[in-house]
């Protein structure tokens, strides 16, 4: 094999290890140096060294040890050079015993959850937990983490720096809390799973392997959840949610690769024994007498799926439960589409009154799927100029090439411009 071809064989490996383990190899050396940043940084040197040293010796046969031998040996060469001046070598050698755990020929130990539940711990600003545990056990980076809750780049990637600091000097234990903690950090929890989700779930036809892996990651750990925590109604409801929109992939897209929304698709191409799981588990959920936010989605899939399955409007229904919805969660996002509920209940002109009252929320402005409703609303009002702008935004914003012709094509169906020809 060529030098070149081994190189190409190291970096595919690389990001093989990257995608499927690098919660997992984060997470198991957070737990025993307790500082994040320490671990990441280590981390991402043992792959750049694992590129440099792979295509000269060959791939090991189990990477992830390889990788953590190279990132242990990384955390104690910079803890003796920080610390040479006061730290005794009797605990430089306990430091370094505490990582060198034998992986070789054995699984990882998996400890994700316990590092997404010491990323919500209460002495952390809780508005950064769900962003921190999606950069450091789902590998996302700040860009990504700020689409996904409606900030900037910068912001977010300041509040993570701090959060990881603030874990390091607090001294934050690495474990899933008892029982009567988990309230304060559960729904963060929750929340970043199913970002981790969204995220994944935006390469509808999974052709992008970093994607259709954070989908799987996000079941996994929803299912995960589930079985800690099976008498948590909320846990049930966010499994719930994952299963009906994944059961719903393989109808998102033609063969030919066009997007199909929703009210388009060919419901013989869903899942249906996933859809029924879903249903079992909002039943389970719905019996525990606790409502909640993903429960109340969870509801929304099933009336979104019955519909469309029976062909039965049941637009009524589905505005009352964005009402409860936004009442919860009180999210621009949900009152977008509560105001496209709206709109097929009533008119296209109810929908836009309801969409104009959250219109001066700032964090809509680089939110895609806004302007695409907007523009739908506009264009069946008959404000075709209007609608034509915000289908502008839209596919300005729109990364999905599918969903981008898709929206390009309702654009073109307007009406062409009136051209009126100048006084002179």
């Amino acid at each position: 094999m060529g030098i070149e071809e081994s190189g190409e064989q190291a970096r595919r490996t690389a990001e093989e290890v990257a995608r499927r383990s690098y919660g997992k190899l984060v997470a198991f050396l957070v737990a025993r140096t307790r500082d994040v940043a320490a671990a990441e940084d280590a981390l991402s040197e043992a792959f750049a060294a694992a590129l440099s040293e792979w295509p000269r010796a060959g791939c090991p046969a189990i990477p992830e040890a390889w990788l953590l031998t190279v990132a242990r040996r990384k955390i104690v060469d910079v803890e003796r050079g920080r610390r040479r001046h006061e730290l005794a070598n009797a605990t430089l050698q306990a430091v370094g015993e505490s990582l060198n755990v034998a992986v070789s020929g054995a699984e990882i130990p998996d400890q994700r959850l316990a590092l997404m539940f010491a990323c919500a711990h209460p002495a952390i600003d809780e508005k950064i937990h769900a962003p921190l545990m999606l950069q450091v056990v789902m590998g996302l980076d700040a860009k990504a983490i700020a689409s996904a809750f409606l900030m900037s780049p910068a912001a977010m990637g300041k509040r993570l720096v701090r959060a990881k600091e603030k874990i390091r000097e607090a001294g934050i234990p690495f474990r899933v809390p008892e029982r009567e903690e988990l309230t304060g950090r559960l729904c963060a929890v929750l929340s970043a799973i199913y970002a981790a989700f969204t995220e994944g779930w935006s390469d509808p036809v999974g052709i992008d392997a970093a994607r259709r892996d954070l989908t799987e990651e996000a079941l996994f750990l929803g299912r995960l959840m589930a079985e800690l925590l099976p008498a948590e109604p909320e846990t049930l409801g966010l499994l719930a949610v994952m299963l009906y929109t994944e059961a719903r992939r393989r109808a998102r897209r033609t063969n030919s690769g066009e997007y199909v929304p929703l009210a388009g698709q060919d419901t013989a191409l869903w899942d249906g024994p996933m859809i029924e799981e879903a249903e079992g588990l909002l039943r389970r959920a719905s019996a525990l007498s606790s409502i909640g936010r993903y429960q109340l989605e969870g509801a929304l899939q099933s009336a979104h799926i019955h519909r469309c399955r029976s062909g039965q409007p049941n637009w009524p229904e589905v505005v009352q439960l964005y009402d409860a919805l936004l009442a919860l969660a009180g999210s621009p996002v949900v009152a977008v589409n509560r105001a496209l509920a709206i709109a097929e209940m009533r008119d296209a002109h109810a929908g836009l009154e309801a969409m104009s009252r959250i219109g001066d929320d700032s964090r809509l402005a680089e939110y895609q799927p806004y302007w695409a409703a907007r523009a739908e609303l506009l264009a069946r009002t008959g404000a075709h100029n209007e609608a034509r702008s915000a289908y502008d935004v839209a596919i300005g914003l729109e990364r999905d090439p599918a969903v981008r012709l898709f929206l390009q094509t309702r654009q073109a169906a307007l009406p062409a411009l009136l051209q009126i020809d100048p006084p002179y």
